[in-house]
């Protein structure tokens, strides 16, 4: 009889599929708050995560999270070691992903990567960027050419504290870098809000983070309707982490309070 009812209890899980719900998702091992981030235990956590996890009660799934350096963590999914990949974006490594079909959710979140600078060199345009801090492994859309041609040289930097050390310290003319992610650095770690400010005359890239997959797409499917049904919650998420502050402002990123401090402060410099 205990057999019996343990084939019939197994049965009965498998039926519901209660066995084939957890999926491995891919993430990078970063610090790239408010985003995303690693902390000293190894335990995923930002918006995207709450996001995620949102999306895995609403679901019925259980979802894992597995950090993985940003080099490694395409070649996991593309070998099957990891369900899901996030973050990831259609444009990004296309000569990796040829000849794979992958599969990308909407837009979970958009971002801008860009240059910012000292306060008193904003509007001052390309011409004035002879030395730009950059982050190895970081591709700065829009400078190329510049680069190419000599008028622009790099200060590398091995990560975002160093990049932002070397732009604080006018060792370079400006930081390319996510916008949101660069400020909050200075405001909530490096304690310096303001020092940097993002400068939208200059080049910059807009794009958007996406969930991507290879073998799982009606999972792509469910996360797709779970984000039109959840938008007012998803919307709620991206508020309280800051990741879409201010996005189409030169203060993208930054807190309201602080781009209030700020406004006042130009105005006071501004009269006589």
């Amino acid at each position: 009889m205990k057999l019996k009812a343990f084939c019939c209890a197994l049965a009965s899980i498998l039926s519901t599929g209660a066995l084939a719900q957890t999926y491995v998702v891919g993430v990078e091992n970063l610090p790239f708050a408010p985003h995303y981030s690693v902390d000293a235990q190894g335990n995923y956590q930002g918006f995207a995560r709450d996001v995620l996890d949102l999306f895995a009660a609403s679901s019925g799934i259980t979802l894992e999270y597995r950090p993985l350096s940003v080099d490694a963590l395409l070649p996991a999914l593309l070998s099957g070691q990891v369900d899901l990949k996030y973050p990831d974006d259609p444009g990004w490594s296309p000569e990796r992903k040829a000849g794979k079909s992958l599969r990308y959710s909407q837009p979970v979140t958009q971002y801008v990567d860009g240059v910012l600078v000292a306060p008193d060199r904003l509007g001052q345009g390309t011409g004035s960027l002879k030395r730009l801090a950059l982050v190895e492994g970081w591709t700065p859309r829009g400078y190329e050419r510049l680069l190419q041609g000599g008028q622009v040289s790099v200060a590398p930097s091995s990560d975002l504290r160093q990049m932002i050390h070397t732009a604080l310290k006018k060792q370079a003319d400006g930081a390319y870098f996510n916008v949101v992610v660069a400020t909050y650095y200075l405001d909530n770690i490096r304690a310096r809000p303001g020092a940097l400010v993002f400068d939208p005359s200059l080049p910059h890239t807009r794009g958007a983070f996406h969930l991507s997959t290879i073998k799982h797409g009606e999972l792509i499917e469910r996360f797709d309707r779970f984000l039109a049904e959840n938008a007012r919650e998803v919307a709620a998420l991206k508020a309280k982490y800051g990741v879409e502050e201010n996005l189409d402002s030169e203060h993208l990123g930054v807190e309201q309070w602080k781009v209030d401090f700020l406004e006042r402060q130009k105005a006071k410099q501004k009269s006589p």
